[in-house]
This record gives C-alpha cells, structure tokens and sequence, in this order.
C-alpha cells in the first residue's frame, strides 16, 4: 500500500502545496514512484534560517516519501566560495537533524558542462559575445519591449568554438567575452533574452584549482547538475519561477544531445517554488551578512545577533525549536514577513521542556539575614526541571551572605510591589521565609545592603512550611556562588523590516543589541555544564554557555526571555 493510500481525506487537507504534488506525481506513476530530492546551497557564505526552511523542505519530503535528499554545493563562482563554507553548511545540516544520501558538488559536472556548452555551439544555439556587461544589459530591452541582438550573434560556429576554447585559458580577461545562449530576443520573459551561460573567473577553485577559467552560470548548471543526478523534484523558492521556463529549455537541449528526447518526461525534474522565510528585525541578504561580518558591525558569523544556523546555535537556540518554528509557518506560494516573536516562542515552548533550572544573578546586591548562624550552611534541593521528573534534582547551598538581584528590593515600594522591601515578607525559592528590616547605603545613596530575617520553621518542603507569601525571589550564596560573565541580545535592527528601508541597513543597526554584565553570579552547580546543555535562569530566562568559557571564566548567552517583552517595549 502506498503512502498516498494509507493518508485519509483530513490527512491530506494538512499536508503542503508541495507534498500535494509530489503526492500527484506518485499516484500518476512518475519516475517509476522515485523520489529524490536535493539541497543545493552555494559554499559562499553561513547557512541561515531561511536556508534552513529550505533543508526542511528538502530533507522532509524525501524523508516522508521514502526517498533520498542528496546534498550538491553549488560551487561556480569560485571568487567567492572556499572550503570553510562547505564544512560549516555540512556542520549545519547535521545539526539540524537530517542525513544527506550523497555529496556532490557542481564542479563535478564541468567537463559534461563544457561539452555540453559545445554541442550547443555545433547546433547553432550559443554565441560568443564581446561586448561589455553594459551593453548587453542596454539590448536585453523590457518586459514590453523586444531586445536587441548583439552584433556577434551570427558570428560562424568555427569562430564561436575557437573563442569559446580561448575563454578558457589563462590569458582570458575576465569580462571580455561571455558565451550566450541563441534563443529569443523578443520573448516577455527576460531569461530567454540570450542569457550567459559562462563567464571568464581567473581565480583558482577551492576543488579544481586552476584546471578551469571559464565557468558556468547558475542558470545554466543548476537544472543540468538535477538531470544528471535523477533529482525528481527541484523544489526552490519563489523568485526562481521565471527561471522554471528556461530551467526546463536547457534541460530539452540536453535531452537532445544525449538522444532521449523523445521521450522528455522520464526523469526530467519537476522545479516546484515556495515563499522563502523572512523575519523581522534581521536580513537574510548574504551580501549583507557578509557586509556585517567583514565589517566587524558583529562578531562574526556565529555572533548570536545573528540569523546565521552557527549564530543561533551559539546563541542556544535548540534544532527541534527551528524545525518546530518552520512546521509553524508554513509554505505558501506568497511572500511574508514572519515576526522573530513567533520564532522567539517556539524557542521558549521547546526550551521549557529540556533546560536545566539554576539560579543566577546578573545584578547583584548583597542580602544578610541577620539571625541566621555565621558558620551554618545547608543543602537546599532544586528540581532541575518540573516539566520532567527523570532529570532529578541537584542541591544548592544556603547561607548567612546571599546575593539576590537588585532590582528585587526597593526602599520605598508601590503597593503591588511583590518583591523585598522592609516590613514585607517573600519566599526565598528552596529555602525560606524572610523579613526584610532595612538596608544600608554607601555615602552617594547607593544600596550596598539588605537586612533581613529568616523564620526557621518556614524551609521549603517542611511541614507547615507552606504559608503562603505573594513574592519569591532566586539568590545564589556569596561563599558558594561562581562569578560570570552573560551576555543578553536584542534585536539587531531597530525596525521591523530592514530590508525594505531605503535608507543604508547600517544606520538601522540596533546599538542596545548585546549587553554585557561582567559581575554576576551563579551558583556552582553550573561549573559541571558544558556547551550545549540548555538552562533556565530562574525567572530571567533561557541560556546557554558561550564556547569563549574557560575553566575560570563562565561566559553564558541569554537565548530568549521568559516571556515576551519586546511587544511591550514597542507599544510603549
């Protein structure tokens, strides 16, 4: 029984315009019930999370249709591609969750290309073309009016061969020729105005080396490199629709050429598009990415700023919240702007189930409680998480001298002001009930200390203990607490969609977007965390520890708060 059968009517209702048909094609017989998929990223730059919609797609529809997604760089432009981006996006994808079939790379597809771009001169069907990038972009016209030819556009075949050869060497001035497919000058669809098909690039490839000087264009690669690996199903984003229209013309011509063009539905790819992801308050541009990396507006690729798979990784965004986040949104044949709150959210939801509790405080100020012993200390139990009772529990030690979080005691307190003040009572979490009798202060006012007492019969998980109080506030102790640095993120623009603003993304850059506090406190059990292991900071919210930690330096990254403020601070 096929999958198709096995789903009921609801079933299908869920499932996405995509799986739709590819469900279609499998129930008409297409490819003999083959599915194959591809991820074809170009090794230019870090995966972000809109490559990561993709990968989901991808990966996805292979996995539900028992089929193969295989992993192909496209490595063409060898001016900006090189091996550190290969093995980052190969970092990436595992991370993610999914397993390619095979590695390919478009490069291993010159030698078939080249022929290929031969076959096309022999027929008639592409030119070498000595004008200037400019001129060619002045004839290609408009969408309502007809191009112009270039003058080489009849030039003799033995002439295009010859100059074709001479593309290719080391003597070739990059931009003094390009090799043109002859279609259709007049055609509405701008891609079939003769568009390149190679371009001179005098830099050494990151696998060839300098083998080649003549490279293949994207539009002219991509569909081949699908039909030479049986891809099934081309499934790319929305601003390739108009390139479907040629992307399935060269695949015609290559039919021809190797004899199987009659019959041009056995293993031809089907291109299917989807809206990619956008979010608020970031860019998805690579060039601008990598304007922000080389530029040292971030740190780096895998700063936590940024919308970079390694970025959001560092930053303690956990695979299966990405995952959950994209199955959220959807794929649509529109274009939208996702709000980076929904993405936020799904962090939030899949963190609330996995990450450890442990005190933390980022700005502290010391609380004494003055009838406890001087000497004494206890071992309080903390659950380590109560969504999840097998993570058990570890201990935290109480003490005469806590540090709680400044912002937790105020003087003079409003009314619903549930937090210390004097004459007020609140729960310090695992340990007591205490009443705050003053503070001191330094010579300019500042607080420099709390007083308070604590009720001995009133320990957490003691009988009677469960009086009810309206506050409870996380403390670490002073003797047994480690000092830390953490770093809290915000949003790395200032508006909501940066990509649409004329004005340069740079002047939109957040400067409140990462702060550091460097005197903070946490309790020792976090010296047996490693990078990786997700926490909550008890009513802060979720972090994570930052790979520049040393054995005597904590360094941790603020994931995302507890709940949602930024909508907040926007309407404020």
């Amino acid at each position: 029984m096929t999958s198709i059968e096995n789903n009921t009517n609801e079933e299908k209702r869920s499932l996405s315009f995509v799986e739709q048909l590819v469900e279609e094609d499998l129930a008409e017989g297409k490819n003999r019930g083959r599915i194959q998929t591809r991820f074809p990223p170009e090794p230019n730059g870090y995966l972000h999370i809109g490559h990561a919609k993709a990968i989901c797609m991808d990966f996805g529809v292979a996995e539900q249709y028992n089929g193969v997604c295989n992993l192909r760089f496209d490595d063409t432009n060898p001016s900006k591609e090189n091996t550190e981006y290969v093995e980052n996006i190969l970092h990436d994808i595992s991370w993610l969750g999914f397993k390619w079939g095979n590695i390919y790379y478009a490069s291993d597809y010159f030698e078939k290309l080249w022929e290929f771009a031969i076959w096309m001169i022999k027929k008639g069907l592409a030119y070498v073309d000595e004008q200037t990038s400019e001129e060619i972009a002045k004839q290609k016209g408009t969408p309502t009016t007809a191009g112009i030819p270039s003058p080489y556009r009849d030039r003799p075949i033995e002439e295009n061969l010859t100059l074709f050869e001479k593309m290719n060497t080391a003597e070739a001035v990059e931009g003094s020729m390009v090799l043109r497919a002859k279609l259709d000058m007049a055609n509405p669809n701008m891609h079939f105005r003769d568009p390149i098909m190679y371009r001179i690039i005098q830099i050494p490839h990151h696998r060839t080396g300098t083998k080649w000087h003549c490279y293949p264009m994207y539009d002219f690669a991509h569909g081949q490199s699908d039909y030479f690996e049986g891809v099934t199903h081309s499934i790319c984003t929305l601003e390739f629709v108009p390139h479907r229209p040629l992307y399935d013309k060269f695949i015609d011509f290559l039919k021809e050429s190797d004899g199987t063009s009659d019959n041009l539905n056995d293993n031809r790819p089907r291109q299917i598009e989807f809206n990619r992801l956008n979010l608020t308050y970031t860019v998805m541009s690579k060039r601008k990415l990598h304007t922000l990396v080389d530029e040292h507006l971030v740190n780096g690729w895998d700063d936590p700023r940024m919308p970079t798979l390694c970025g959001m990784r560092r930053r303690g965004y956990s695979p299966e919240s990405i995952r959950n986040f994209i199955d959220s949104i959807g794929y649509t044949k529109f274009d939208a702007l996702n709000d980076v709150a929904l993405l936020e959210a799904a962090v939030r939801e899949d963190l609330n189930k996995k990450a450890t509790r442990v005190s933390a405080v980022l700005d502290p100020v010391k609380l004494v409680i003055t009838n406890y012993p001087e000497d004494k200390t206890e071992e309080m139990e903390a659950i380590n998480n109560p969504e999840n009772e097998a993570d058990g529990s570890h201990t935290i030690t109480f003490s005469k001298y806590l540090w709680i979080e400044r912002a937790d005691f105020m003087e003079d307190a409003p009314k619903k002001f549930f937090r210390m003040t004097p004459g007020k009572e609140v729960r310090l979490k695992n340990a007591y009930i205490v009443n705050c009798t003053g503070c001191t202060k330094d010579v300019e006012g500042n607080i420099i200390e709390i007083q308070a007492e604590y009720d001995p019969d009133s320990k957490s998980g003691m009988p009677g203990s469960d009086r009810k109080v309206k506050g409870t506030l996380h403390w670490v102790s002073v003797n047994h607490s480690i000092k830390a640095e953490v770093r809290e993120y915000d949003r790395l623009f200032n508006v909501e969609n940066p990509s649409a603003d004329e004005r340069d993304f740079r002047e939109l850059l957040n400067p409140e977007s990462m702060k550091v506090h460097k005197n903070c406190y946490v309790e020792k059990f976090l010296s047996e965390k490693q990078p990786g292991d997700y926490l909550q900071f008890q009513r802060t919210g979720y972090f994570i520890l930052d790979p520049d930690t040393t054995a005597d330096h904590l360094v941790f990254n603020k994931t995302v708060g507890l709940k949602d403020t930024w909508a907040k601070k926007v309407k404020a």
